[in-house]
């Protein structure tokens, strides 16, 4: 064999064996559950957490190659574990931009992109890699190829009358979960309102303004120049409501938060968060933005990870819940995990027992307890989603 034909052979072997084994590499490093015994439920618990109906607002695992249908030994999410967890209302997030370093106080829109080059080394298609609205997609058409491979245990919800299909197929198996289709911020448009319509046509129904860094849609609470809404985000907003796609503001500056609740009568979702009062972090807003967005109907989800509620415990979790509750109402939270978001939890969405048990164990009613685990984003969406 010639030195070129044998330098080949060993550059693709190289590049085949970085590519099976990367994703599984990065996936494993990026979305951390933390060693821990397992958790002891207490039987009361147990009882009421089979009978719940669990929701979470916010998990990005369509963003990484292992099969969702399978369960897996790394990661936070899979249909095995989310039947163990009794999760029956799952919003799957699409990502399509990150600045690598992202941190939560200030974020360049420039900045070498993350998710491109883990676009690359998935091997998703050539057109993702440098359009973010075909990442959007991409990563839609993954999780209906899941649902077309699990039917018996899953479905996508875009309308009111597929939620209650939902709601029947589950009253003949307790085991069946709804699945909703959403973005991680809107720079997935690509700057074309155009792209809107095709997106929801494509299944979302949720759509978060920002992510990390400012848009072209206004500011984002981790960018750079803390602005309100542009001239196209305001168009933006507008045909969002007008298809009855569901606001997201989770990582917007407060000025397009207070911006967007003037402008528009539909109720605000967070899809993903904690609290100033309860976590003085630079990820959350402002207490009193919460309380503005409750009181016009919107729905607040707690997340499990530190930067939001200052630790990973269902302890913690249980206490953000708590407070969540005080301040804006029983009926305005709900469960937003950031599952498979790289992020880093003390447990994942088989271990959801847990997190009931600290509340029970808190002395949270049993009503308030079915209302944030799942009745609140049930009610949310029977309210919001297109007819």
């Amino acid at each position: 064999m010639k030195k070129y034909q044998l330098f080949v052979l060993i550059a693709l072997t190289g590049l085949v064996i970085h590519f099976t084994f990367a994703p599984r590499l990065v996936d494993d490093s990026a979305n951390v559950v933390l060693p821990h015994q397992v958790y002891s439920i207490s039987e009361p618990a147990t009882q009421l957490h089979k009978t719940l109906l669990i929701g979470d607002w916010h998990a990005d695992s369509l963003l990484w190659t292992r099969d969702l249908g399978k369960e897996m030994s790394y990661g936070h999410l899979d249909i095995p574990r989310m039947q163990r967890g009794n999760i029956g209302l799952q919003m799957f997030t699409t990502v399509t931009k990150s600045p690598m370093g992202i941190n939560d106080i200030s974020n360049q829109a420039d900045a070498v992109d993350s998710i491109t080059l883990l676009a690359v080394t998935q091997w998703w298609p050539i057109a993702t890699w440098s359009n973010l609205t075909e990442r959007a997609l991409y990563q839609g058409q993954k999780l209906r190829e899941l649902i077309a491979r699990e039917s018996d245990n899953v479905m996508l919800i875009t309308s009111q009358s597929k939620l209650r299909e939902f709601a029947e197929r589950r009253t003949v198996n307790p085991n069946f979960i709804g699945a909703l289709l959403g973005t991680e911020g809107s720079h997935a448009l690509e700057g074309d309102l155009d792209n809107i319509q095709r997106l929801f046509d494509k299944g979302f129904r949720m759509m978060s303004l920002q992510h990390f860094f400012d848009n072209k849609l206004g500011g984002s609470l981790h960018g750079i120049s803390g602005d309100g809404l542009t001239s196209f985000g305001r168009e933006a907003v507008g045909k969002m409501t007008a298809l009855g796609i569901m606001l997201d503001v989770s990582h917007s500056s407060e000025k397009v938060v207070a911006e967007v609740l003037a402008l528009t009568d539909r109720p605000l979702l967070i899809s993903h968060t904690g609290f100033q009062g309860h976590c003085l972090s630079p990820r959350n807003i402002s207490d009193s933005l919460m309380q503005d967005i409750a009181e016009e109907g919107g729905l607040i989800a707690v997340g499990y990870w530190d930067s939001a509620i200052c630790g990973t415990s269902p302890a913690t979790v249980a206490q953000a819940i708590i407070y969540g509750v005080n301040l804006v109402g029983e009926d305005h939270v709900a469960l937003g995990s950031d599952f498979d978001g790289a992020v880093t939890t003390a447990f994942d969405g088989g271990e959801l027992q847990a997190v009931t048990h600290e509340l029970l164990k808190a002395g949270v009613t049993e009503t308030q307890i079915r209302k944030v685990m799942g009745m609140n984003m049930l009610g949310y969406l029977q309210r919001n989603l297109p007819p």
